[in-house]
């Protein structure tokens, strides 16, 4: 089942620490070691959550998403000490804009696939367990927000097929005919959309959502796993934090390249990353060779 993997099990603190500690290196730390291990880990977990055929939709989105980032950073950003050659309009293209674009360009990737691990862990019930005494109302909105946006993907893929069986989706007839299919499909949609509103908010007025005194319910427990790790997640953050902020993965793009040196120490905090990245891909190996020796066993 997608989502459900080994550390999709652990207590939601798990879960949000994790995330938070990755989706905060890969978009800060603009090291290349770094940038490849981050993306290369989340399209790992990706896969372990989602299988191939998904993974292959969102590298078909993300791919041109990326070399868009770098065109528009070559044809916009022209900084930089080391001259390749001219542009047609007069403008230098140089080897640091193009580094930076690629850089750029692997980070936005990467993000993009750590959020769309991030929707299927921590579910919009994680959100709220961790949130809703603290900022009630803030966690309310983000975890209806952020389960609406999949919901609403979903059953514009349900109307989207239905208007196909009945030749009136966007691919057929002429451009106006497109454009009023389109509009029809967006009606629904928004139609859609209005009628769960007032279904959530009924359902949360029969369920007495804002009255002084109400509890939740909660199946979580943090147990003897989570606290392993949680404490190596903590570990691993902060050497690597501690190795960021003394300059052991340091990488400057302006105006000329430079880098760390390549040192053991440098090299430890890279592997740091790399091993906090990869956790649920480790979790979730471990777990399915556990159960594959627990059935051959038995």
């Amino acid at each position: 089942m997608a989502g459900r993997d080994a550390f999709s099990a652990c207590h939601p603190a798990v879960n949000f620490v994790y995330f938070a500690l990755v989706l905060v290196f890969s978009m800060f730390v603009m090291h290349p070691a770094s940038l490849l291990i981050s993306l290369a880990c989340a399209a790992a977990y990706n896969l372990c959550l989602n299988g191939r055929k998904s993974l292959r939709f969102q590298l078909a989105f993300v791919l041109p998403v990326m070399l868009m980032a770098v065109m528009v950073n070559v044809a916009f950003n022209h900084e930089g000490a080391t001259i390749l050659t001219y542009l047609p309009t007069g403008n230098p293209l140089t080897l640091e804009s193009i580094s930076y674009g690629a850089a750029a360009a692997v980070m936005l990737a990467a993000v993009v696939i750590w959020f769309g691990c991030y929707t299927l862990v921590m579910t919009s019930d994680k959100f709220v367990y961790l949130f809703g005494r603290v900022i009630p109302a803030l966690s309310l909105v983000l975890s209806i927000t952020l389960r609406f946006v999949p919901r609403f993907m979903a059953q514009l893929y349900v109307v989207s097929q239905a208007q196909r069986c009945v030749g009136q989706d966007v691919s057929n007839g002429s451009v106006i005919q497109r454009v009023r299919n389109a509009v029809a499909i967006l009606s629904i949609m928004v139609t859609w959309a209005l009628e769960n509103a007032i279904e959530t908010a009924d359902s949360m007025k029969s369920r007495g959502y804002g009255l002084p005194g109400r509890t939740a319910f909660s199946i979580y427990r943090f147990d003897d796993r989570d606290k392993s790790v949680m404490l190596w997640l903590l570990a691993c953050g902060f050497y690597i934090a501690c190795g960021w902020a003394a300059g052991g993965m340091y990488w400057s793009f302006y105006p000329t390249i430079k880098a760390v040196e390549i040192t053991p120490m440098t090299v430890s905090f890279q592997l740091a990353y790399f091993a906090l990245c990869i956790t649920p891909v480790i979790l979730d190996r471990r777990e399915e060779w556990i159960w594959k020796h627990l059935r051959s066993a038995g």
